[in-house]
């Protein structure tokens, strides 16, 4: 076995990194059909998930392997290598086992115990068997990952541990009370029709939003989720679908977007919200200073007014030579300052500090003074001495969107907004970071390293079965060609006599292979075992092309075993 990973998650990469990485249906299928197609791989298999890009493999040479699977994920994902390189994490043989188990069973999920996983990986594996690119281990790998994954979420309370992303996302909107009552009588708007939409849309109606409006860009997928949401006996809820044309409008109706298509540029712009929300309230939409680094256009929000901090009556300084936007108390304003007036701005910043119902004394002032000449003679300028009045509190959000895409299909600049909250993959994660762990991940992990033993195992033992196949043909055919050649020199022996000779000789053959190619198997499904076949392989010379024609057979079968 030779199994290689290589990819990048929200674990390695910051979002912006695995935005610009996303893959798309058809960048998958071209990456599947090159990877098998290069030198050192032979089969290959793709989970690309909103917050992972993961490329499996079977390779012969693990370096020439690594780097042939780095090379192609920087070139179907557009990213340049040396970019993404940093981002990049490789897992091999065993290692790579326990990666895939790990995340079938939720534990790399963003949010610890989701189960959606299960269906991309599925989803992984259909789209490799249907290319032809997952061949005996793949099959064998994914298909025990989806069994490792529903044991996990079956034998322990794994789900306990976390919810799905889209049930996450919702409790960050909801900030601190529960769904079911933040939701209540809300009207939804779901973009997109895909597998997270779907579930963001039923999670909606069970929350008991009073309507949900599906817009997507193929308006038969959108009228068949619809019909699914109104039809359901459970959690009946009133829906409708519109084509995606017709979002502009529903933004100024809903009180809650989910947005996750797999649109490659923004669905929804800052603008395009802001204008929605003019429309609810009226008014102009107002947004907060930027912070986090994050950017918003200038045609998308106007900005807040500076505050003002504290008065500048008395102030020392030449207030016309002070740069705008900047506290008159701060270093800004000081820089290059004369010691005399730094003393008297000293004096007057402390003295702006103070209370005036309890005065200062001369000999306080002249300390502080001191102090704060001698603080600048170090540094070269003097510290903030008054603290800014507190900007005044953000209005509570009134238009909830949740963007599940990646890459995103909201503008970030949104968060900005007066009377909006975005939640997104880049927040989710944040907030995730800090998600208390169940206990019953210690039992997944237990489950995961167990079955990864065993998978190892299995590979192993199945790696010398066309060796030991191969070795019992060739003795068949040493009691063929014997009784053939006993036949020449007795040709009196009734057929009785025959069949007894010809039951004695395979009962021989049968009895001093049996005790090896037992052993032989059980010492090859332990670590370091794969050996053996090519000790079988030595010691009875077997023919090398006998062995292959036994594997290629094994992977006929296979092929006509395996599931849909």
């Amino acid at each position: 076995m030779s199994l290689l990973v290589v990819g990048l998650s929200h674990r390695s990469a910051p979002v912006s990194v695995l935005e610009r990485a996303a893959l798309n249906a058809d960048a998958q299928i071209k990456l599947l059909q090159d990877t098998v197609a290069a030198e050192p791989a032979t089969e290959a298999a793709v989970l690309a998930t909103c917050n992972r890009i993961e490329l499996y493999a079977d390779v012969d040479k693990f370096h020439a392997g690594v780097a042939e699977l780095s090379t192609l994920l920087a070139q179907h994902s557009g990213v340049g290598l040396e970019e993404l390189t940093p981002y990049l994490y490789v897992h091999y043989e065993d290692r790579a086992v326990h990666h895939l188990f790990s995340v079938a069973c939720g534990l790399d999920s963003m949010v610890v115990g989701e189960g959606q996983i299960l269906g991309q990986i599925k989803d992984s594996l259909a789209k490799a068997q249907d290319l032809h690119t997952a061949g005996r281990l793949l099959n064998d790998l994914f298909q025990q990952a989806l069994r490792v994954g529903k044991r996990a979420h079956s034998e322990t309370g794994i789900d306990r541990a976390g919810q799905s992303l889209v049930t996450f996302g919702l409790q960050q909107l909801a900030v601190g009370g529960p769904v079911e009552g933040w939701a209540a009588g809300k009207k939804a708007l779901v973009i997109g029709a895909g597998s997270m939409s779907s579930l963001a849309a039923a999670t909606l109606a069970r929350a008991g939003v009073a309507e949900v409006v599906v817009a997507n860009r193929t308006f038969e997928r959108a009228e068949r989720l619809t019909r699914i949401l109104t039809e359901a006996d459970d959690n009946a809820v009133a829906a409708r679908a519109v084509r995606m044309d017709a979002v502009p409008d529903e933004l100024t109706r809903a009180d809650v977007v989910v947005s996750c298509t797999g649109a490659t540029g923004l669905v929804l712009t800052a603008q395009a919200v802001a204008h929605a929300v003019e429309g609810r309230t009226g008014q102009p939409v107002v947004a907060e200073p930027a912070d986090s680094g994050r950017t918003t256009p200038k045609a998308a929000v106007a900005p807040l007014p500076l505050t003002s901090v504290g008065s500048d009556e008395n102030c020392p300084l030449d207030l016309a030579a002070v740069q705008p936007g900047f506290s008159v108390m701060g270093e800004a304003a000081v820089a290059g300052m004369d010691a005399a007036t730094l003393e008297q701005h000293a004096a007057w910043a402390a003295g702006g500090t103070i209370d005036r119902r309890e005065r200062r004394t001369p000999e306080a002032d002249a300390e502080l003074i001191t102090a704060l000449a001698a603080t600048a003679a170090t540094v070269g300028r003097i510290p903030e001495r008054r603290k800014p009045e507190p900007v005044a509190e953000r209005p509570a959000p009134f238009f909830f969107l949740l963007d599940l895409a990646m890459p995103r299909d909201i503008d970030a600049a949104v968060h900005r907004l007066a009377g909006v909250r975005l939640v997104d993959i880049e927040s989710l994660a944040e907030a995730s970071a800090d998600a208390p762990m169940a206990a019953d991940v210690d039992q997944v992990r237990r489950i995961v390293s167990d079955e990864v033993a065993a998978f190892g195992a299995a590979q192993r033992a199945a790696h010398i079965t066309p060796t030991v196949v191969a070795l019992r043909t060739m003795a068949a055919d040493v009691v063929a060609g014997e009784i053939a050649r006993l036949d020449g020199r007795l040709p009196d022996l009734d057929e009785r006599q025959r069949g007894e000779i010809r039951q004695a000789v395979h009962r021989v053959v049968d009895k001093l292979l049996h005790a090896p190619t037992v052993r032989v198997k059980q010492l090859a499904a332990e670590p370091g075992g794969a050996g053996y076949a090519d000790a079988l392989r030595t010691l009875f010379d077997l023919d090398p092309e006998t062995v292959a024609a036994v594997s290629r057979a094994g992977d006929s079968t296979d092929k006509k075993d395996r599931p849909a």
